[in-house]
């Protein structure tokens, strides 16, 4: 009777084997086929993942060294979360020396201090003003003291990156941010009232103004001039606004954001080396983030939180080895996988997928630059298995569109796998 159960075990296991093999045959065979309408030239790096069976579903040079685009911002959300967790707070804080209100008068500098906070507005500072009126502020004695030092004064990415030569303008990546550290100013041109559009030039300075008219047009009195300096040590916090970590990296990775990315690689570097946000400790701090959690690495270069420069340099290995580490990412994966777009539902892919069974399933995080198309993140098939896969193609003919709809069809073979 155990040697009849044994048999009939061990054939139904073969059968199993058999199955499976068979039918991995065949997606393998519908990739390839998809894959045969790439036109000569093109560079292609895959690799499609079982986190659970650790069962490799297709590979095509999944150690090539290639230009990521904004599959960049995957490790910049992750390094982020490992390191900080998704309750993390990025903040914008008004601060005084010691607690020296008396009768409604600060007698001292009033100083505003920018962490990291890169989606703080002019609605904000409103709210910050009203706390403080509130709280029964008249007047202030001293400066107005607008303060970016959590992060270095590397405003642009051209200063940190050698030779770069990538053409997005980003407004400046400081600590203190408001309205994404741009203006609207308006100029006349041949008798007629344009409207333009410019960066900040010097946010904490810009800031320290805007405050300061704010509060004087709120009825508090201020005596002295709005500066750039240093916060002191010995403060006490008078109101702040913030962003969770978790909110912040949805915002990032749905709509591909890079402003926001880059401050938030700055915030890693100056939160890892309780030091400074610069671009040196952020770069560091990823790539150790690389090496802790064994990631593949090698052909990886990292020079940016966005992905714009085309010095970043990835394979499909090391990028579905960021999304298999956050698979098992207990306390983090959620907020990882909820910051991704849904196919079909958000972001930037809200337009793609639409009809199929990888709509609403896929999430994944899509790149684009000049002859460059990447799309990464993870999918459940019908057959109820969990797939992390990365496709990264860089091209110099037809456009970014035809290689979309290739990656696509191959996530929707994926899709249907019963």
């Amino acid at each position: 009777m155990i040697n009849t159960m044994k048999f009939l075990l061990l054939s139904i296991f073969l059968t199993q084997n058999v199955l499976f093999a068979t039918t991995l045959e065949a997606i393998q065979r519908k990739i390839n086929d998809a894959l045969k309408s790439l036109p000569s030239g093109c560079r292609v790096g895959m690799l499609i993942y079982n986190p659970l069976t650790q069962d490799t579903i297709f590979q095509l040079h999944p150690d090539a060294s290639m230009i990521p685009a904004s599959n960049t911002k995957l490790f910049t959300t992750a390094a982020a979360l490992s390191y900080l967790g998704g309750d993390f707070a990025l903040s914008t804080k008004i601060l005084i020396e010691s607690y020296n209100i008396k009768n409604g008068v600060i007698n001292g500098n009033l100083y505003i201090k920018g962490y990291g906070n890169s989606t703080f507005t002019h609605y904000d500072l409103d709210t910050m003003v009203a706390k403080l009126k509130q709280i029964g502020v008249t007047e202030i004695t001293g400066n107005i003291v607008g303060d970016d030092s959590y992060f270095d004064e590397v405003y642009s990415r051209d200063d940190w990156i050698k030779d770069e030569v990538a053409n997005v303008n980003l407004p400046p990546i400081s600590a203190m941010v408001i309205d994404r550290n741009k203006i609207t100013v308006r100029k006349k041109i041949r008798r007629r009232l344009r409207y333009y559009t410019i960066n900040i030039s010097n946010p904490p300075l810009h800031v320290a103004q805007l405050l300061r008219s704010k509060l004087i047009e709120n009825g508090i009195s201020v005596k002295g001039a709005a500066i750039k300096g240093i916060t002191p040590g010995n403060v006490t916090q008078l109101c702040e606004s913030k962003i969770l970590l978790r909110d912040l990296i949805a915002l990032i990775n749905k709509h591909s954001d890079n402003f926001l990315a880059e401050c938030l690689f700055k915030t890693i570097g100056a939160e890892v080396s309780k030091t400074q946000g610069n671009s040196f400790y952020s770069t560091q701090a990823v790539l150790n983030f690389i090496s802790d959690n064994n990631i593949f690495a090698k052909g990886t270069t990292v020079v940016d939180g966005s992905g714009i420069s085309r010095f970043n340099q990835i394979t499909p290995g090391a990028i579905t080895g960021v999304l298999e580490k956050m698979y098992f990412d207990l306390p983090n994966y959620e907020d990882y996988y909820n910051s991704l777009s849904i196919a079909g539902v958000d972001g930037t892919l809200q337009h793609r997928l639409n009809g199929t069974l990888a709509e609403n399933n896929f999430h994944g995080k899509t790149g684009t630059l000049n002859g460059v198309c990447s799309v990464s993140g993870y999918l459940t098939t019908k057959g109820d298995e969990d797939l992390v896969l990365s496709i990264l193609i860089e091209f110099n003919k037809r456009g970014s569109n035809f290689y979309r709809d290739i990656q696509d069809e191959i996530i929707e073979i994926l899709a249907d796998w019963n």
